[in-house]
């Protein structure tokens, strides 16, 4: 069982593509397995903020694809790097769940409650509240720049989707009156980079497997990898954009690989 596409890394998206919710979707532990067994270089990407990397590796482990959570790139650690990269040890206010807090905290920075700081972090955040909301507005009142994690408008889920970051970006620029200067997850070179970083090869050599149009195969697109959607996600068959885009491949299910 081998597969035949010619490219020596591969990144794959999580939600809606390697699992929903709890479930794996078929095929995608015989498909990974496949690519290691072949020597190709294999890498997961997460735009969701709410957990760590090692819980992704351990999710992923216990579906019974064995993962490190060096492996896993996700929106935090991007944003993370970025941030203490930019100004080191900075105070933050943070819309968002304790994954991403400690992983701030993790590269230096000051996460406070209060609206005395310098970034306002905004992330998909299922403990959002008006008390956040309106710590975000004053904060900005005193100076203090926007940041996100992601764009995403849902995330995929077994029972459907669910709200995610973009309702949150649009509540605080809504009070604000401000715009988000930069958000991070993909299509983000910024992701990107970090994903290449991991695998150690250039787009060249890489392709992308996502259910988004406006994520994954935009990012791919837009930056030199090939792409493959496949519609277990939130991507329906004949979605336009896909006509748009023309991603290399669609496919009903990740299990197609096996088939190409």
């Amino acid at each position: 069982m081998g597969i035949r596409l010619p490219y020596r890394g591969w990144l794959f998206d999580l939600d809606g593509t390697v699992y929903r919710g709890e479930r794996l979707v078929p095929g995608a532990a015989e498909v990974i397995a496949a690519l290691r067994a072949e020597g190709r270089r294999v890498a997961f990407l997460s735009n969701k903020p709410i957990q760590t990397r090692a819980d992704y590796a351990a999710k992923l482990t216990g579906l019974g694809i064995p993962t490190a959570a060096e492996e896993v790139v996700n929106s935090s650690l991007v944003l993370a790097r970025y941030l203490a990269r930019l100004d080191p040890g900075a105070p933050c206010f943070v819309i968002g769940e304790p994954p991403l807090i400690g992983e701030l905290r993790a590269h230096g920075l000051e996460v406070r409650d209060d609206d005395g700081v310098r970034w306002v972090v905004i992330a998909f955040d299922r403990t959002f509240t008006y008390a956040k909301l309106n710590t975000a507005l004053q904060a900005v009142r005193r100076g203090a720049r926007l940041i996100a994690t992601n764009p995403d408008r849902t995330c995929p889920v077994a029972e459907g989707e669910i709200p995610d970051c973009a309702g949150m970006i649009a509540a605080v620029e809504a009070v604000t009156g401000k715009a988000v200067e930069l958000v991070v997850g993909k299509p983000s070179p910024l992701m990107l980079e970090v994903a290449l970083e991991v695998l150690g090869l250039p787009p060249a050599e890489t392709v992308i497997v996502g259910d988004r149009i406006e994520t994954d195969v935009t990012m791919g697109k837009t930056l030199g990898l090939a792409t493959i959607l496949v519609l277990t996600g939130v991507t329906p068959p004949g979605d336009p954009r896909i006509d748009d885009l023309k991603p290399d491949h669609v496919l009903g299910s990740i299990r197609d690989l096996l088939a190409l």
